[in-house]
């Protein structure tokens, strides 16, 4: 009776064999590797696409006839994506979906972001997304971006990331001459425009006085890429951590990294849909950016970019009320969670917060004041998702992330549910979230991938 009535929190050292254990360590090794190399969200998309592709999957073109089996995706301006599997089913039954966003934290470069002070270039920034502005000085950062040049060329850029490239980096006051900065709130000891990037100190050849060593950081941007000050002006170009992904812990039972808000989700996500063949139900992978700036804009969620993409779809599958594809479909948004810590106990749930090592994170709600801005998804919906987790006998656990009027945040399940289809909230828990260093427990992470792969297989 008392296993019957408990629904006790569980360690997946207990959960997991011995064996299972080490297929987590051996799925973590190819996430690693695709961290390193998915640092923003167009890096993301392209590298979903090229795996895709690998499996079948063709570009969607309106008016395409579709069957049973046929993959096909979607990319927004390369940096939103969508991809599909047509099920057995009827897309009037419904379809799975799972949505994730591709955005993490970062620097942004501003328009104009080149300029001169005190003989050192620099470049000028604009953070994007939620961060605590002095976790980004003092560390070593690469620069990424794409620029179309003023002919229409575009070109990507990574500097930054191999052993044998430059570095760029946020210099910080030292301790010497910060006891008035050090007794600043926390929000307050580093401002928003001081988060330049020193970009170089030598004038260019032949050239002194004003704005030299600007010229000559130009100077090589043109030698090496073509571009020119006019070009940086409608480029995307951002400053991310350098360091590398790699595992973490003396029992390397976890994995550490930059930009797992929401890789980790991206991954698992998409290693769980390539795996399944022949769904049942149609399956839909959606990418969505800007989540962490509201999910505006063409390729994030509040656009018509996924309603649009799945009315085109009914019509090519034979046709259908789009809306009765919404109302019958079960969707997941995949998004990390925060979990407890007890060297900051005084803003976490110890009862109701999701642990590192205890698995996938089933969570109903996440937003601030009452569950403002929030889904809050319904019985029925997370009864569905636990029925299949527990069919498949994957660890999981639920989460409050945080106190109550503690937590500040939200997730796509709101702007899906918006559209008419039952959606809840699942994913990794992940340690010190938004900061440029996170980390996430391996078995998490290998079980975040088992409950996606169940969902795509539901029947």
């Amino acid at each position: 009776m008392k296993n019957k009535l408990l629904c006790p929190r569980q360690s997946a050292s207990d959960f997991m064999t011995p064996e299972e254990t080490e297929k987590a360590g051996d799925f973590c090794k190819s996430y690693i590797s695709f961290l390193n190399s998915v640092k923003t969200e167009r890096e993301a998309v392209q590298k979903a696409i090229d795996m895709a592709q690998k499996e079948g999957f063709v570009p969607w073109k309106k008016g395409m006839k579709l069957k049973s089996g046929d993959k096909v995706y979607l990319s927004r301006r390369g940096k939103a994506l969508i991809l599909c599997t047509i099920g057995k089913k009827s897309l009037s039954e419904g379809i799975s979906v799972i949505g994730c966003h591709v955005d993490s934290p970062r620097l942004d470069l501003k328009m104009k972001p080149l300029y001169e002070d005190s003989s050192m270039a620099f470049f000028d920034t604009h953070y994007y997304g939620n961060i605590k502005p002095y976790q980004w000085t003092g560390i070593p950062l690469a620069l990424h971006g794409y620029i179309v040049r003023e002919e229409g060329q575009e070109i990507n850029i990574k500097i930054g990331e191999d052993a044998s490239d430059t570095r760029f980096f946020i210099a910080d006051l030292l301790p010497h001459l910060g006891g008035k900065q050090m007794r600043k709130p926390l929000k307050y000891a580093v401002p928003a425009e001081s988060l330049d990037l020193l970009a170089g100190l030598r004038s260019s050849p032949g050239e002194s006085g004003a704005e030299s060593v600007k010229l000559n950081i130009l100077k090589i941007l043109y030698e090496q890429y073509g571009i020119t000050e006019k070009d940086l002006i409608s480029a995307e170009l951002c400053a991310v951590p350098s360091f590398p992904a790699s595992d973490l812990g003396l029992d390397r039972s976890m994995v550490g990294g930059y930009g797992q808000d929401d890789k980790v989700c991206v991954y698992t996500a998409l290693s769980a849909f390539l795996s399944v063949k022949e769904p049942e139900y149609t399956a839909c992978l959606v990418f969505a950016d800007k989540e962490e700036t509201g999910s505006f804009g063409i390729g994030g969620m509040q656009s018509s970019f996924f309603p649009g993409f799945i009315s085109e779809l009914t019509e090519a599958a034979g046709g259908g009320n789009c809306n009765e594809v919404f109302s019958n479909s079960l969707c997941i948004s995949a998004d990390v969670n925060t979990c407890w810590y007890p060297l900051y106990k005084e803003s976490f749930d110890e009862h109701g917060d999701a642990r590192l090592n205890h698995g996938v994170v089933l969570f109903r709600y996440w937003g601030r004041d009452g569950k403002e801005n929030t889904n809050d998804a319904d019985a029925q919906t997370v009864a569905a998702i636990i029925k299949i987790l527990d069919k498949e006998k994957i660890l999981w656990q639920t989460a409050e992330g945080g106190k109550v009027d503690e937590e500040i945040s939200g997730t796509l399940s709101r702007f899906f549910a918006n559209l008419n289809i039952p959606s809840v909230d699942m994913g990794a828990p992940l340690l010190s979230m938004h900061s440029p260093y996170e980390a996430a427990a391996k078995t998490d992470i290998y079980m975040t991938y088992r409950a996606f792969a169940a969902f795509f297989k539901r029947s």
